[in-house]
């Protein structure tokens, strides 16, 4: 199939080199704080024309469709809780002198004490969940502008999207920040149960001291209902907060990775789609099975055929486009692909001009691995090797699939 002024064989590719070498501690990528731009690149891959020419001189034998102009990077920003945690107050009670009668008015002073604080923490998480919405709403509106103009097509590196990329990239770690924020919101209120237990429990022991009179048993047992009914409202809050950080702290990793595509998206001028490790993650939910970040050995290619062949036949070869769709239909049937790549030297020229061959195929499959990952792509998930081969006619890098 022909893609641009290119011809892409869809195949495989897997490469390993001794002088570069890729280590992953965490399965998903972080954002790496590359310029979108790409000035510290030598070089920016040219962008593919509208029209596939048939002279093109990389080829593809699998289909390698462009993805979906609404697949950009930008996830939905997850449901925050909505309820209102407002204690409904002490009622007063009259003192009746007794020993128990002074410690019913303790335990009272101690209940108003936490229900203020259970009052303030409620404030805090409202006034927390409308910053998160706000800036959810202003991240996935810089994303949507450059998901926008990369779908009509625009120049690599264009400074208008280089300066709505920061934006978002702003945005994203304000939103790291209100997360911390509701993580020592969790603390605190895990501090006030544990102080709501204990005061329960106080008051179930109060009934059982001697010189009580009937007035302070009525006392007692309304009290222990507000005591009871304060300890579900506090562990009702708890559970509510602990479950829009753990939603929100997997919606700002997905988002970290979802832009560091973006931005290879920006450097190229192409637009891609949403991170190869979320796609990935979110086609493993739908079947079998966890996700692994095994590294896969280098094994030999022999007999097999490769996913992705680029040939290297000239400058500036626009091969990311094509490498990004191929590499994520396959993730859309096997969640826990691994892949081989392969830096493929053509033999031709004597020992000096295979022994130069054999260090530009490594270069470039250096640079497809570093588009893979850039992609989202966790480089535990590939294995890298090299070769001469002797029907080559130029440069290779071939991606093959496990």
């Amino acid at each position: 199939m022909a893609i641009s002024n290119y011809r892409f064989l869809v195949i495989g590719m897997a490469f390993a080199v001794a002088s570069c070498g890729f280590a992953e501690e965490s399965l998903w990528p972080s954002l790496t704080g590359e310029d979108p731009s790409g000035q510290q690149a030598k070089s920016a891959p040219a962008k593919a024309p509208a029209k596939p020419a048939a002279t093109s001189t990389a080829q593809a034998s699998a289909q390698a469709g462009s993805p979906s102009a609404n697949a950009g990077p930008g996830t939905k920003q997850p449901p925050l809780g909505n309820s209102n945690f407002q204690p409904s107050g002490v009622t007063p009670g009259q003192p009746t002198g007794t020993v128990v009668g002074k410690k019913i008015i303790e335990l009272r002073e101690e209940l108003k004490r936490l229900q203020t604080a259970v009052s303030k923490q409620n404030m805090q998480l409202q006034r927390a969940r409308a910053k998160v919405v706000q800036g959810s709403r202003r991240y996935h509106a810089s994303v949507a502008s450059i998901n926008s103009r990369l779908q009509i097509g625009t120049t690599p590196g264009n400074p208008i999207l280089v300066r709505q990329y920061n934006s978002a990239q702003a945005d994203l770690d304000r939103l790291s920040g209100d997360l911390a924020q509701m993580n020592a919101l969790s603390t605190a209120i895990a501090n006030d149960s544990t102080m709501s237990s204990f005061l329960s429990e106080s008051v179930k022991a109060t009934f059982t001291i001697s010189g009580a009179v009937d007035e302070d048993h009525r006392q007692l047992a309304i009290l222990e209902d507000e005591v009871n009914r304060t300890v579900i409202l506090i562990e009702r809050l708890h559970k509510e907060v602990v479950e829009d950080v753990r939603r929100q702290s997997n919606y700002v990793a997905t988002e970290r990775s979802n832009l560091n595509l973006l931005a290879s998206g920006i450097r190229s001028g192409e637009i891609y789609g949403a991170s190869l490790a979320n796609q990935a993650m979110v086609a493993s939910a739908g079947g079998a099975g966890g996700l692994r970040a095994i590294p896969p050995r280098p094994m030999s290619t022999a007999g097999r055929r490769p996913l992705v062949v680029i040939r290297f036949d000239r400058p500036n070869v626009p091969y990311q486009q094509a490498l990004y769709t191929a590499v994520s239909r396959v993730l859309e049937r096997r969640p826990n692909a691994t892949f081989d790549l392969v830096a493929v030297a053509p033999s031709l020229g004597g020992k000096a001009r295979a022994a130069l061959n054999k260090t530009k195929s490594r270069r470039y499959a250096e640079s497809v691995m570093r588009s893979l990952v850039e992609m989202g792509m966790p480089p535990s998930r590939i294995a890298m090797s090299t070769k001469v081969n002797g029907g080559a006619r130029s440069n290779e890098v071939h991606l093959y699939l496990r």
